[in-house]
């Protein structure tokens, strides 16, 4: 099949290329390149073996030439992370939900009807609790009172007791914390009204915490385990908001690279959008990350500084059965392996001083 891959000079994007070419797939690559991502706007040296187009998603124009013969979209381009403040917001929602509106409309007019969205666990918020009175609860945004006296874990909205997490499954309500989350929300429902409209299909893989090699580093946008990776390169221990026991599920790139070939390859069971969450299976604390990676480098022991972001959730621990049951999808790689090897790989240096969120317009 042909297939365009959009961000696919970014991390996550030029991986999948990767991954589709290896499969026998054609790939044709599109990626703004900007300065801010990719230092001087040159092409990063992985993309060498790649029909690299230089563009914005958000150019009609370019995308009708681009769509021709093209038979499923991986939409990968996006601006990723928490952000800084309310500031950023025209920047996520001009990159994120105007970009996929151009391209859904480019696709409606081309007639490529399948498309691979690069979705996010963040449209949870918070993840699946369990109350031993009230059941399965739905916690509230936690009160900068209670994170500013240590009291991390949210309460039963109910009778204010301990809470248990468990695993998030794809049909717990939406409920997206920050900014970015609020974006990839969007861009999951224009999808699905796009499918509805055209008769077309869209897979969105909900990423978990994705890391590994090309990563992009040094920037207030960047993912933890880059934000780690990058202190230790400096010899500095990684500082860890709140108590660093706030659960994640971290997945290898390659794995997440591994899922968009089986979803390109794959028709969703039914009609419309089918969310799966791509994750590792194997759920690990903030402050376990921070100390596997100092370990693997040598560096110092981390530091466990409090407080917390705006926004920022305490668990969300990933089931990952849904992903196995529709796409026979499983993550390979472990999270021992992958951290000692993610303590060693080559990763996106920085280029330049971040504008506005400018410096992360790819995965």
């Amino acid at each position: 099949m042909r297939v365009l891959v959009t961000g696919g000079a970014g991390f996550v994007g030029s991986h999948v290329a990767d991954r589709l070419v290896e499969a026998g797939h054609e790939v044709v690559v599109l990626d703004a390149l900007i300065p801010q991502a990719h230092d001087g706007g040159q092409p990063p040296p992985w993309c060498g073996a790649h029909d690299l187009v230089r563009g914005d998603v958000r150019d009609a124009e370019l995308l009708a030439r681009l769509l021709r013969g093209v038979d499923v979209v991986a939409h990968q381009a996006a601006m990723v992370g928490h952000g800084l403040d309310p500031s950023d917001a025209p920047a996520f929602v001009t990159m994120n939900d105007i970009g996929t509106a151009v391209l859904l409309a480019a696709m409606h007019a081309a007639g490529v009807r399948r498309l691979v969205l690069a979705g996010s666990m963040v449209v949870y918020g918070e993840g699946r609790y369990r109350c031993p009175v009230h059941g399965a609860v739905r916690p509230g945004p936690r009160t900068p009172a209670d994170l500013a006296a240590g009291r991390f874990e949210p309460p039963c909205p109910e009778c204010g007791g301990d809470l248990a997490p468990e695993l998030v499954a794809e049909d717990a309500p939406l409920d997206p914390r920050s900014t970015y989350a609020a974006t990839k929300v969007a861009q999951e429902h224009l999808a699905a009204a796009w499918a509805r409209q055209t008769g077309g299909s869209v897979w969105s893989l909900r990423y978990h915490n994705v890391y590994g090699p090309r990563m992009p580093r040094d920037t207030p946008y960047a993912g933890v385990a880059s934000l780690f990776r990058s202190a230790l390169a400096r010899g500095e221990a990684p500082r860890v908001l709140e108590d660093g026991r706030q659960r994640r599920d971290f997945v290898h790139v390659a794995d997440v690279a591994a899922a968009n070939v089986r979803a390109v390859t794959t028709e969703p069971p039914v009609p419309g959008l089918c969310a799966v969450n791509v994750c590792s299976g194997e759920p690990h604390t903030i402050g376990e990350l921070a100390e596997t990676l100092a370990a693997a480098m040598g560096g110092p022991p981390p530091v466990i500084v409090g407080g917390a972001r705006s926004g920022d959730v305490r668990h969300v621990v990933a089931d990952p059965a849904k992903a196995t049951a529709l796409l026979g999808y499983r993550a390979t790689t472990s999270f021992a392996d992958g951290i000692a090897r993610f303590a060693h790989d080559p990763m996106r240096a920085p280029a330049g001083t971040p504008l506005t969120g400018a410096n992360v317009i790819d995965r």
